[in-house]
């Protein structure tokens, strides 16, 4: 009876972040405990949610969200991650090895989303979009609440920076950015195909923050295009922030005459 508990508690606390915490058990936490990380945040949500969910009765909105979830979780499990929390349809997860782990979890989940989504086609639904926001940092591991309600949590600006890069996913008509830390810190950068997107002032943030739109998910053909338009379309950004808008149009524009909805 003890074992099955234990094994039903560590469903809603992660053994992982107890290790950080350099916990052995639940019963060892306490209010305050805390400890700061190095570690790498991904932050993912279904676009357009709500409007999906008014469609469908509680039970199938419950049925969808695990169907869903069940696909995501192997992705964060098999690249050194655990999911933080939920939050609804969204995930949380942090990777405390690597920043690369990270992304290859944000990889692989939007390959599983192509996957899903032609299941869903067949069976008469309409396709989902995700987006997926990545950032590496350093956070604050704990436990908050009162005496008869606690919780673990991350609180960090770096947790903050990855769930913006999450929501300008929609602003930018991809599904992944992520910050460049994520791309300096990656051993084989070489390996990966992103581009350079746009500094942006996040909200909450001071400086401009460079981002890259990672693109390794997408069908070969379509990476072979972005690859081909990758150095005209960087050179458009560089020049717009720049101020030098004319010569950006202009390379905008031969990025457009190659794919039309970039």
């Amino acid at each position: 009876n003890l074992l099955q508990t234990n094994e039903a508690i560590s469903k809603f606390v992660p053994t992982e972040f107890l290790n950080q915490l350099s916990k052995t058990s639940v019963m060892d936490i306490k209010l305050g405990d805390q400890v700061q990380r190095e570690m790498a945040i991904l932050f993912s949500d279904i676009r357009e949610f709500t409007n999906l969910s008014e469609s469908m009765s509680p039970s199938e909105n419950f049925n969808f969200i695990n169907s869903y979830l069940k696909r995501m979780n192997p992705h964060i499990q098999n690249n050194n991650g655990f999911i933080d929390k939920y939050i609804g349809d969204a995930i949380m997860a942090l990777f405390p090895q690597s920043p690369e782990d990270a992304l290859k979890a944000a990889i692989g989940m939007c390959r599983e989303v192509y996957i899903y989504n032609e299941e869903r086609v067949t069976k008469g639904y309409k396709p989902i979009q995700v987006g997926f926001g990545v950032h590496s940092g350093t956070l604050m591991l704990g436990i908050i609440g009162a005496d008869n309600r606690i919780d673990g949590t991350v609180i960090s600006d770096s947790v903050n920076l990855a769930a913006r890069l999450e929501g300008l996913t929609k602003e930018y008509g991809v599904s992944v950015i992520v910050s460049e830390s994520i791309i300096n810190r990656i051993e084989s950068g070489g390996i990966y195909r992103y581009r350079l997107l746009d500094r942006v002032q996040v909200k909450g943030k001071v400086r401009k923050v460079i981002v890259y739109h990672i693109y390794d998910y997408l069908p070969e053909k379509e990476i072979q295009i972005l690859d081909s338009i990758k150095p005209e379309f960087e050179n458009a950004v560089q020049h717009y922030h720049k101020e030098n808008y004319s010569e950006a149009l202009e390379s905008f524009e031969k990025v457009l005459s190659v794919l039309k909805n970039d």
